[in-house]
């Protein structure tokens, strides 16, 4: 008989399991079976063997319907995929994807210590600590693969956790666990990333008690953290006494100055080195793109003698922050020309560079490859949104639309991409719509959320319904509306004609109104006409800034929109006197949505 597990039925009930999960399971379990001794013959062990068979049966029910649960984590499949525990802490079934691949399946005949190891992968610490909670006597291979695997995750805070419960038991009269020279690295890594010099400092101290200070390692770590956040003058210490043949010390030497934002010292350093591996060209590298100074970037970036993908990304991330679209698009093309493979932080600093200069084509061509990319799994969660916010930004809803519904994980950010961005293009009803839809399915709004759809009500002189969720925002999300929710407020009551209404709600803002506010109530005095209520708002937005001249026009078409002209001339004089200039109009035609196109024409 076959199992439900194996049956069509089964697979058929459990469509939403990824093939090769089902495949992985199936293979596990019958290696299971395979291993059981085979029954001998009589009657009496033929009715045990169908009894056995009918049992496992069931407990393969039991797993398959109670027991599996699919955890996304981050990056959809670029990490931990799954972790699943079974009856007890040393029966899992571990499934990872990095990409496209099963990792491990960790079941049966394992150590324990196999299985600690296993889940203690980044973005799986929450499930490996949930076994190692549960393991009465950790040994110190547990408490390093754990307190490794927290030291590279998001929250190092857990890793030094780990080593202080490692500390106590060392301490019990049992004899506990040391820590040895695997121990330390990673939890001096932890106390850098957290910028805990003062805690670093400690280690250091447990570090020279377990006579670990000699090991290359452990020395190189010290470096690292003291160069970062702790005492500089020890970093150097360590890093003098035998350590300047090491071009891992070195790197560390220079993070730390990187870290401290001293480039100068870091750059002396650089220079100095004998010896220069990856990690510190690219260390340099980035902190010149984040600083802008792409030239200094570049200058580098050419004389790296290998690069890897960390390299390009710090040249192309660097080049969208400045604006030189043209030149990021250059990059990724040479990119690909030499073979190297982009990553997600490649493609999404491209999509970045396509929303903000407009080049939709270029947008499409990164779509389709990523299409092939992911034809499997499908696109990422963070992909997805950047998709979306390119698609959005410039103009094409319908494909914002089409890549919004292809997501099957959707977070906040993916429902504020497709809302604001139907908001800004005036789909005020879509975007509305939306936001409901978000609301149904249990997705927790958070502060960008509102001001989109807050948008959306000003786009669609809704009063009455921004008032409802400006409300529902403060009473049931419990979220303090900021400068950007009462400026739409003040802009949806603007646009409706409600300028006294306007007037008082700024009475009750809790926050001090911005020159923003002030200058959309003074737009819409002059739409409607209001010069008592324009002149308070211009006095109000010339105490908040005084050298924008379109402030002085704009009042002073007010006073000629109603035939006071002797008010249209004072703000005139007025600007004179302040010796504030009207700039002059100007025609702008950027090439650089074509130069991205001719640059970027084969992926």
């Amino acid at each position: 008989m076959m199992s439900p597990w194996t049956s069509r039925r089964g697979r058929r009930k459990h469509t939403g399991l990824d093939k090769y999960a089902v495949e992985a399971v199936e293979r596990t379990m019958g290696e299971e079976r395979n291993d059981a001794p085979a029954p001998s013959s009589g009657r009496r062990t033929r009715r045990r063997a169908a009894r056995s068979e009918r049992s496992t049966q069931a407990y393969d029910g039991r797993i398959l319907n109670r027991r599996i649960n699919f955890v996304r984590l981050g990056m959809a499949w670029s990490d931990l995929a799954a972790a699943i525990l079974l009856d007890n802490p040393y029966n899992l079934i571990f499934l990872s994807n990095a990409p496209l691949k099963w990792i491990a399946i960790i079941s049966g005949d394992s150590e324990p210590s196999d299985r600690a190891s296993a889940v203690a992968v980044r973005g799986g610490i929450a499930h490996a600590r949930l076994v190692f909670d549960r393991i009465p006597h950790p040994d110190r291979f547990m408490y390093n693969t754990l307190i490794r695997g927290a030291a590279h995750s998001d929250a190092p805070r857990d890793a030094l956790s780990i080593y202080a419960r490692m500390a106590r038991h060392r301490g019990g009269c049992g004899g506990g666990v040391r820590p040895d020279k695997l121990t330390f690295p990673f939890v001096l890594r932890a106390c850098a990333a957290m910028g805990a010099g003062g805690t670093g400092a400690q280690v250091h101290a447990h570090v020279v008690k377990a006579g670990c200070e000699s090991d290359a390692f452990v020395r190189n770590a010290l470096i690292g953290m003291h160069a970062s956040c702790g005492d500089l003058e020890v970093a150097a210490a360590l890093f003098d006494s035998g350590a300047r043949g090491d071009a891992v010390a070195w790197s560390a030497m220079i993070s730390g100055c990187v870290r401290r934002g001293d480039i100068c010292a870091a750059r002396e350093l650089f220079d100095e080195s004998p010896v220069k591996d990856l990690v510190s060209w690219n260390v340099m590298i980035t902190e010149y793109a984040k600083r802008g100074e792409m030239a200094m970037a570049r200058e580098l970036f050419d004389q790296v003698p290998e690069r890897d993908v960390v390299s390009w990304n710090a040249m192309i991330s660097g080049y969208v922050r400045c604006g030189s679209h043209r030149h990021a698009m250059e990059l990724f093309e040479q990119m690909q020309c030499i073979g190297e493979k982009p990553d997600t932080v490649t493609v999404l600093s491209l999509l970045s560079a396509c929303a903000d200069s407009g080049a939709l084509d270029v947008g499409r061509r990164l779509h389709s490859y990523l299409s092939e990319r992911f034809s499997r799994t499908g696109l990422t969660t963070v992909l997805g949104n950047a998709l979306i916010d390119m698609y959005a930004k410039c103009g094409s809803m319908k494909s914002a639309h089409e890549v919004f519904w292809s997501i099957r994980d959707k977070d906040v950010s993916t429902w504020n991409s497709i809302i604001g961005g139907n908001a800004l293009h005036g789909h005020v009803n879509e975007s509305i719509d939306m936001f409901e839809k978000m609301l149904k399915g249990n997705v927790k709004p958070d502060e960008i959320t509102f001001v989109a759809v807050l948008v959306a009500c000003s786009h669609g002189g809704m009063v009455d319904r921004g008032h409802k969720y400006f409300n529902l925002m403060q009473q049931r999300y419990r979220i303090e509306p900021n400068i950007k929710h009462y400026g739409c407020m003040v802009d949806i009551l603007s646009r409706a004609g409600l300028l006294k209404e306007a007037f008082e709600f700024i009475d009750t803002m809790k926050v001090e109104p911005n020159s923003v506010i002030w200058r959309t109530l003074l737009g819409a005095c002059r739409i409607h006409g209001e010069i008592e209520l324009a002149e308070h708002a211009n006095r109000e937005l010339l105490k908040a800034r005084s050298d924008a001249s379109g402030d002085y026009v704009l009042l002073s078409n007010i006073y000629a929109s109603v035939g006071e002209w002797l008010g249209s001339e004072k703000m005139r004089k007025l600007m004179d006197d302040t010796g504030v200039n009207k700039e002059a109009g100007r025609a702008v035609i950027d090439g650089s949505s074509k130069d991205l196109m001719q640059s970027c024409r084969q992926f």
